[in-house]
């Protein structure tokens, strides 16, 4: 796993080789005790639950960093060094 951005108490990661479970281009996001999973496409929740408000927060981060987003993904799902992301500010 890796950590690509933090805001608001929200930690945005990226696992290694992770494409075979949910099979599209995606992120997993932690707040507190709540963890979710976005996807990066189209920016909804594809499994878990986190707080209204920090979900908005996160699809517009999504929105606004897609294309680096995808770029990561390429690289994380054949193990690569991925690149941080800023965060929302």
């Amino acid at each position: 796993m890796a950590v690509i951005s933090m805001f608001y108490g929200i930690i945005i990661s990226m696992y290694f080789f992770d494409n075979q479970k949910h099979k599209i281009p995606h992120i997993h996001v932690r707040y507190q005790d709540e963890e979710a999973v976005f996807s990066i496409i189209d920016a909804e929740l594809i499994a878990g639950s986190i707080k209204t408000n920090k979900k908005r927060l996160v699809q517009a981060w999504i929105e606004i960093h897609k294309d680096e987003l995808m770029a990561d993904w390429e690289l994380a799902v054949n193990g690569q060094e991925i690149f941080k992301i800023d965060p929302l500010k």
